[in-house]
């Protein structure tokens, strides 16, 4: 399989949040979906991380509900951790970012590891949307 170029990495990240069900994405709100090729420097250093490797994903927000005018919460998904963690583990792409997307913000929300496995079982075989 060749890599997906950016283009087609958002597009697989977009799918696969469709496919989540409709009960965990009404936790996102009104959620924004960023997909670059790795963080920007500023953001690993506020994390101490100093491998851009090293970090796949990020949510920045608010819980649903906690404030009334907050702007909407953001999933960064990083292609390049992304793709090298697929190949590392023997992990399918497609299957990869959904877990991804799932525990950036199931950990947010303060889910359990149970929990989100579960959201992305449901996910597995449902149609985008």
């Amino acid at each position: 399989m060749t890599e997906p170029d950016l283009d087609r990495f958002d597009a697989m990240a977009r799918a696969a949040y469709g496919r989540l069900p409709a009960e965990f994405r009404a936790l996102c709100g009104n959620v924004v979906i960023h997909v670059a090729e790795e963080a920007e420097p500023e953001i690993l250093r506020e994390m101490g991380i100093a491998d851009p490797l090293e970090l796949s994903g990020l949510f920045e927000g608010v819980p649903f509900g906690e404030a009334e005018d907050a702007p909407p919460n953001h999933v960064h998904l990083y292609r390049r951790a992304i793709l090298l963690e697929a190949v590392e583990e023997g992990i399918g792409l497609e299957d990869l970012v959904t877990h991804v997307l799932v525990h950036e913000i199931g950990h947010h929300f303060g889910l359990s590891d149970e929990d989100m496995h579960a959201i992305e079982d449901a996910a597995e075989n449902e149609p985008a949307g």
